[in-house]
């Protein structure tokens, strides 16, 4: 199925999951990962659970970021669905210019679609074009922050090992005290969760052997913010402690 916006005579809502009220939990994680990748935001492909949305909402305002560093952006989405976010909290807290940063190695779908969508987004969601391995990437990123930035980052973008090691050691470093960095599809190193579609792999290895890095001693895995039963961000979010 076509990633690219919902068209007329498009369906308007994902396919239905339908299990029995007997069926395994396994059962049910298998359509519910079917079904996630054929959702939609403002028409736009948005391949990210529910339960997930909700606990970003949660993250959002607790911690007030106005920044969200988005490292993989697919068609645009996520992005358009973390600015409104972002844009629904300052009407209740004063945060700064809300802004994501969507990144990719081509951002030309993402870009066309949140176009498509909202034509006076320059203002609120910034594309960069770029490889998550290249060393000079969170130098473009920083260079497009506001000087009040406070960020949530998110890495979804090959799910393995090389990616997500070089996600972290390059961009822990815009999370705050307090922050949170999110690493998504831990799924794909867990037996009876991997899609079937799944790439290599190597995501949670690459998040133990971070966290035993001088920066990465910051950080905690928060297990309990997996609160909703099913997630795809197994070990995935990420505290920065608080500092004393």
């Amino acid at each position: 199925m076509s990633s690219a916006p919902r068209r007329p005579g498009q369906p308007a809502l994902p396919p239905p999951v339908s299990v029995r009220l007997d069926s395994s939990v396994a059962s049910l994680w298998q359509h519910r990962v079917d079904q996630h990748v054929r959702d939609w935001y403002m028409g736009l492909r948005l391949q990210k659970f529910p339960e997930d949305l909700r606990v970003y909402e949660h993250l959002l305002w607790e911690y007030q970021p106005n920044v969200v560093i988005e490292l993989g952006g697919h068609r645009g989405g996520s992005a358009l669905w973390f600015r409104d976010r972002l844009v629904a909290l300052a009407r209740y807290r004063p945060l700064g210019r809300p802004l994501v940063v969507s990144v990719s190695l081509d951002t030309t779908p993402a870009r066309e679609g949140v176009a498509l969508r909202d034509p006076g987004h320059a203002d609120s969601i910034v594309f960069i074009d770029g490889d998550v391995r290249d060393p000079d990437l969170p130098g473009r990123v920083a260079a497009v922050l506001p000087g009040e930035a406070r960020c949530l980052v998110v890495e979804d973008t090959a799910h393995e090992y090389d990616t997500t090691m070089a996600a972290l050691a390059g961009f822990g470093r815009f999370v705050a005290p307090g922050g949170y960095f999110v690493v998504e599809d831990g799924i794909v190193d867990v037996a009876g969760l991997r899609p079937v579609n799944a790439g290599w792999g190597g995501v949670l290895l690459a998040i133990d052997e971070w966290l035993a890095t001088d920066d990465g001693r910051a950080f905690t895995v928060r297990r309990d913010l997996e609160m909703y039963g099913l997630t795809t961000c197994v070990r995935g979010w990420l505290h920065r402690r608080p500092s004393d």
